[in-house]
Formats: structure tokens, sequence, C-alpha cells
């Protein structure tokens, strides 16, 4: 069977490392590695992953025109502009973009989704927990939960030990609540999301994409 070739940007950090082990169990190879000691080049990657900080964003897309191959980035902590910057490069290549590529997430959106359009006069709060090395505050997972909210709702981030990642929403009424949660408790199943990226995001010409389009578009 021949190999898949791919590249990743932010090849020596946590994800990395778990997105290049999944992958090559399932049959592709790692040939390009840029992080902070530098580049690695062994052939030309078929697609390219950037799981690492909104700082090497220039360089994530420079190498994405460089090897005409689409990008998958899941860099937390983007700017309005950055994410501009990806959609005009979606004009010529194809693009996944996602805070969280963790089918859970998904389900916690869409119940989130449903409950705000059902519970309109109920209190809503969403807290995140995370591990004491994330730089970014809130976590771009609870951006996207307060973008389906489309309301101003408070953010409670908590960075703790070496916690995976921690989302609830919480919905109050006078007389009773609700909490929605979503713990990973490895960072597996990202990484499983980021193969599902990569077999969809090969499919396609060009566009600027979500992790929502690929699990749920036709």
């Amino acid at each position: 069977m021949i190999k898949k070739n791919f590249g990743l940007i932010g090849a020596s950090g946590k994800m990395g490392k778990e997105i290049s082990a999944l992958l090559t169990e399932h049959n592709y190879d790692c040939v390009f590695r840029y992080d902070l000691s530098g580049e690695e080049f062994d052939n030309t990657p078929q697609v390219l992953i950037d799981f690492s900080l909104p700082e090497a964003l220039e360089k994530s897309v420079g190498y994405s025109l460089k090897f005409n191959c689409p990008l998958i980035i899941g860099t937390t902590g983007l700017s309005n502009e950055q994410l501009i910057q990806l959609n005009q490069l979606g004009k010529k290549v194809a693009i996944v973009q996602s805070y969280n590529f963790s089918i859970g997430i998904q389900m916690l959106l869409k119940c989130t989704e449903l409950l705000n359009n059902h519970l309109t006069d109920w209190d809503i709060e969403i807290e995140e927990i995370h591990h004491r090395f994330k730089k970014d505050k809130p976590s771009g997972t609870a951006l996207m939960i307060k973008n389906v909210l489309n309301k101003d709702v408070n953010i409670s981030s908590l960075r703790l030990g070496n916690v995976v990642g921690e989302h609830s929403v919480y919905f109050s009424g006078l007389g009773e609540s609700l909490r929605i949660t979503h713990q990973a408790t490895s960072r597996r199943t990202f990484a499983e999301g980021v193969l599902k990226a990569v077999e969809f995001v090969q499919k396609k010409g060009n566009g600027f994409f979500t992790f929502h389009d690929v699990l749920f578009s036709k």
C-alpha cells in the first residue's frame, strides 16, 4: 500500500506528537516538519497540519502555498485578521480550521444551540478548564460555544494541572438548572478528528471549511 505524505507544523508539541503517531498508524508518512528547532524536509507533503502558535501562521500559509497543498489548522488564539488571512488562502487551497477537533464538542454545540433557542429567559454561563501550560484564555472552544449562543455570555477560565480540556455550559432558571459538560480525557480524540479532516480536505480543491463541515457536510 502506497503511503500518503503529510507535513506537520508544531511537530514537537504534545498534539503534534499525538497526530504524528495516529497518522503513522493509518499509513501516512510525515515528510515535512517545522517547529522552534527549525525545518526538516524529506519530501513534498500532500496535506499540511498546523497545531502550533498564532505566531507561526505566516509560515503555515507560506508552506501551504509553496507545496500547493491543503491546510488543516487547530491553532488556538488566532486573531480576526489571521482568520481573514486563512479565508483568503482558501481561495487557492482547501482549509479546515477549528479550535476543537473532537466529535463530542460538535454534539455539545448542537445541544447548546437547541437549549438556547428554547430557554430564552434563562441565565447562561460558560466554564472551561485546561492545563496550566495553555496560553490563550478563554479557550477557542469556549469562544465557539459563545458564538453559537450569539449573545454576551460570561466565560470563566481555569488553568489547572494537566487537564486536557473540559467545557461546560450552564443554563439556569429561577427554579431549576441544567449543565452540559464535555470532558476530553485524551489528546488522541483530537488526533482522530484531525485524521477525519485530512481525509475530507484532500477531496476538496479549495475553500474554507470547519470541523462541522468535515462531520456533517454531504
